[in-house]
């Protein structure tokens, strides 16, 4: 509706106020969602058929996109910077830096939770130990999920330092092969199986954070 009414065209919303009219509507039009938009009678579509219609481009839904990982770290950064303000009033910290990066490990871990499979499948295709051995696709997301938490908490840091310099380093590994290496063209499954981001630089970086953090903490808990 807004584009329409961008474009100078006077907009006339006839709303769908229950289920059986919204099912009356799909099956009268032989469409699968709504709304839909009609100029002089003619049906043009959805909101992807209407700016196509208007002359402006279309997002192509299979195109490669850095977007949701951007967005990741950006809201996981602002998160570590605020909880750093909250509790030491100051603006960053090596505090803040650590909760940034374990912060980065749980919410990547929760978006391959959401569809393990879809993960696991993805992650098969460079990861080299779930390509040897298959149900660590299965078990990657909880234990990069386990060390950020702990992580974040400083707990157990005998099992959470191991464990992220694990996965870390493997991961990294992975990735280097299958990219720069074998010069492979795939997506990276590290925002969850259902994603268009390339793996590249961003997936290493990824591992390479978790390798960081693993290192620092052995240095600074007297560890190493």
């Amino acid at each position: 509706m807004h584009l329409l009414k961008r474009a100078g065209y006077r907009v006339d919303d006839r709303a769908l106020t229950s289920r059986e009219e919204t099912d009356s509507f799909k099956a009268q039009h032989q469409v699968r969602t709504t709304p839909q938009a009609f100029i002089d009678g003619t049906r043009i579509g959805g909101y992807e058929d209407v700016r196509a219609h208007l002359g402006k481009t279309v997002k192509d839904p299979q195109a490669p996109s850095y977007q949701p990982v951007i967005a990741l770290f950006s809201m996981t950064a602002l998160t570590a910077w605020v909880l750093n303000y909250a509790v030491d009033d100051s603006l960053i910290s090596v505090q803040a830096v650590e909760w940034f990066i374990a912060l980065s490990m749980v919410v990547l871990a929760l978006l391959k939770l959401q569809n393990l499979e879809a993960f696991s499948t993805m992650f098969l295709n460079y990861d080299l130990l779930a390509k040897r051995w298959v149900p660590y696709g299965y078990v990657y997301p909880f234990a990069e999920g386990l060390a950020g938490l702990l992580m974040i908490g400083t707990l157990l840091n005998w099992l959470s330092i191991p464990l992220a310099l694990f996965i870390g380093i493997i991961g990294a590994v992975s990735v280097f092969k299958a990219v720069y290496i074998d010069k492979r063209t795939l997506k990276c499954a590290c925002v969850g199986g259902s994603n268009n981001v390339p793996l590249g630089f961003l997936s290493l970086t990824e591992n390479l954070m978790m390798i960081a953090m693993a290192v620092w903490m052995l240095i600074g808990h007297g560890l190493f």
